[in-house]
């Protein structure tokens, strides 16, 4: 595994939602680490290494995936719950006043 690029652990997260999405790509798996070198890195489109494939390639298809929303719902499907809004304590709740006793 490169720097920058997803872990074995981390890809078997990602790659049920990277199926059969957009495209024939022959590999998901170096799309996606691609994406992530560039947004890692801040590098440009065009300074994208070779082993990525075609810089304009990479940047189109990205394009098509963000446009269809398979961005939005692979970030949603793969972060972790955040509970924390759904608990609910003393402070945020009124009682009636009939509960006053």
């Amino acid at each position: 595994m490169r720097r920058h690029e997803l872990s074995e652990r981390e890809w078997q997260l990602v790659e049920p939602h990277t199926r059969g999405r957009l495209g024939t790509g022959r590999d998901n798996r170096q799309f996606v680490n691609a994406v992530l070198y560039r947004v890692r890195t801040g590098c440009a489109w065009r300074e994208l290494p070779e082993r990525f494939g075609p810089w304009n390639t990479v940047a189109r298809r990205f394009r098509r995936w963000a446009t269809a929303g398979v961005w939005q719902a692979l970030f949603e499907a793969v972060q972790e719950p955040d509970y924390a809004w759904v608990l609910i304590d003393s402070t945020s709740v009124k009682a009636h006043k009939a509960a006053a006793g």
